[in-house]
C-alpha cells in the first residue's frame, strides 16, 4: 500500500469530519436557535458534506481493500464521516496503524 492512499484518506477523514461539525452546528442555528442566514449555511455545508462524504467512502474503501481490512473494520472507518467527531478519533487511531506499514512498503519500493 502507498502512502498516497493514506494520506488521501486521512484528507478527506479531516474535511468530512469538519462539515460534519459544521453542519450539526448549522442545524441547531437554523432549528433551535432560529439564527438569520442559518437555512442557507446549512443548504451549502449539507451539499458539500454530501459530496465529499461520497470521496471519503471511495477513499476509506480503497485503503481498507489494499490493507486488506475485515469486512467489520470497513464498515466502522466507512460510517465514522456519518458520526460528528468521529471521523477524527477513527483517522487517528488508523493512521497509527498503517504509517509504520506504508513507510516500510515505501522504503522497500525505493530500494528495488
Amino acid at each position: 500500500m502507498k502512502k498516497s492512499v493514506l494520506t488521501r484518506y486521512r484528507v478527506l477523514a479531516y474535511v468530512t469530519g469538519v462539515l460534519l461539525v459544521l453542519l450539526c452546528l448549522g442545524v441547531i442555528a437554523k432549528y433551535i436557535l432560529d439564527v438569520e442566514g442559518a437555512a442557507d449555511f446549512t443548504r451549502v455545508v449539507g451539499f458539500a458534506h454530501g459530496w465529499l462524504y461520497v470521496l471519503y467512502l471511495v477513499f476509506a474503501f480503497d485503503l481498507g481493500s489494499k490493507a486488506k481490512w475485515p469486512v467489520g473494520k470497513l464498515l466502522w472507518v466507512l460510517l465514522a464521516g456519518t458520526v460528528p467527531t468521529a471521523a477524527f478519533f477513527v483517522e487517528r487511531r488508523i493512521s497509527r496503524e498503517l504509517v509504520p506499514t506504508a513507510a516500510v512498503e515505501d522504503a522497500a519500493v525505493i530500494k528495488a
